[in-house]
């Protein structure tokens, strides 16, 4: 006998518990900002977003056409 077989569960967990907590969790929605009071790392945040909205917008069109 190992020293850490008795450190195994014996099946699986009926419930598991979030690694992050509900009221920390951001629901990722973009928001509008006013362009007078952004600074240049808000831009360069924009621009990511929008990046990332096109390859996802992208990704999604060719699994919609690998399934026709």
């Amino acid at each position: 006998m190992g020293r850490d077989e008795h450190h195994h569960s014996k099946g699986k967990k009926k419930y598991k518990l979030p690694q992050t907590p509900k009221q920390q969790k951001h629901p990722g929605i973009d928001i509008e900002f006013s362009e007078e009071i952004a600074d240049q790392d808000d831009f360069e945040a924009l621009e990511r977003s929008e990046a990332a909205d096109q390859r996802a917008h992208k990704r999604q069109q060719e699994i919609n056409r690998r399934r026709r």
